[in-house]
């Protein structure tokens, strides 16, 4: 029904204006009595097999939804209901941010892709924990950044804020310095600030172990434009700051064998054009690093099996964004049916 009948009629409009009408129409429905319990009928798969324990949390099935879809923590609880077995909020900065200049949103539907330049907008980390405080019981992922006027030499401030900020409401963090459409960002990935960022945010975790004996994963979400020597560089970063595990991947700036007319628009890629890129390196990061930590596989997931595809190559977890917006909430049942129908 969505993609023969819903799908075709947002597609006729902006993307950015469709995102939030989409946002507005899901939280009247579930509004009304009844209708959640139907969308969770329609979509949840319940099993026990689909439990999946990573990095100390148990996740009520693997398959998660991408940052950049909820970015401010306003719609987790009723997206829960199409059957994610998490969330994942942000990416999230300490000051509110309008991001980049509209039009800054594209499909591209002959690629099964999108293009955006969105540019980390966000109310502010204060604004999300407002609707974080009203969570009950839905496993949330805080995913953080710099606002673009901090520079990159003092980034790792913007980001112990924003961890410190989140500690007692979110189940893990991410730290985002893959993002192509916050100016420099990308520097980070370097491996000596990003050593020393991630070390930053570790030694805070473990102060708040040694007070509350509560300590958060961290995990760090990569580009797919990394060469192997650079994720090479990645396993040792993640080894010797002992961070929860990677995301793997962003979107990327490659813009290889595209077919539409507007893909030469400025911004990170996602979609089908992703998928084997992400896939590669989900595979490369596990095998160079013997399985010695979590990856969770996200890019380019439009059916059931790329979701098997990434779960084989070593991701212990998944999660959608493009391919959710092309597919629909059916693509999260179908993905966790065929886990189970290959157990």
């Amino acid at each position: 029904m969505y993609k023969f009948l819903i799908r075709p009629i947002l597609f006729c409009f902006d993307p950015e204006k469709v995102h939030y009408f989409t946002f507005s129409l899901i939280r009247f429905f579930s509004k009304i009595p009844g209708v959640p319990f139907i969308f969770r009928l329609l979509y949840v798969v319940n099993d026990k097999r689909l439990e999946t324990e990573v990095f100390g949390l148990k996740f009520k099935n693997p398959v998660g939804l991408a940052a950049g879809f909820d970015k401010d923590a306003v719609l987790y609880k009723e997206l829960s209901n199409f059957g994610f077995g998490f969330i994942e909020i942000g990416t999230l900065t300490p000051k509110a941010q309008d991001g980049n200049p509209r039009k800054r949103l594209f499909r591209l539907k002959q690629d099964g892709a999108i293009i955006n330049r969105m540019g980390f907008n966000n109310k502010g980390v204060q604004k999300a924990i407002s609707e974080l405080k009203k969570n009950n019981g839905v496993l949330i992922g805080g995913n953080i950044g710099k606002n673009k006027s901090t520079q990159n030499e003092n980034a790792f401030t913007d980001y112990l804020i924003c961890f410190e900020a989140l500690y007692n409401y979110v189940d893990y963090f991410v730290v985002n310095v893959s993002s192509p459409n916050t100016p420099n960002l990308r520097d980070l990935q370097d491996k000596v600030p990003l050593t020393q960022l991630l070390q930053t945010l570790q030694n805070k975790n473990e102060e708040h172990f040694i007070t509350t004996q509560k300590k958060k994963p961290i995990l760090l979400k990569i580009a797919p434009d990394l060469s192997d020597e650079q994720l090479l560089d990645i396993i040792d970063i993640v080894n010797e700051t002992k961070i929860a595990g990677v995301i793997a991947t962003n979107t990327t700036i490659s813009r290889k064998g595209l077919l539409s007319d507007n893909k030469a628009e400025i911004g990170g890629l996602s979609g089908k054009p992703l998928t084997q890129r992400s896939t590669e390196v989900i595979r490369f990061l596990s095998e160079k690093s013997n399985k010695s930590f979590p990856i969770i596989g996200v890019g380019g997931i439009h059916s059931a099996q790329d979701a098997i595809d990434k779960l084989e190559a070593g991701a212990s977890l998944i999660q959608l964004y493009t391919g959710f917006i092309y597919e629909g909430p059916a693509l999260v049942k179908a993905i966790n049916k065929l886990i189970l129908e290959r157990k």
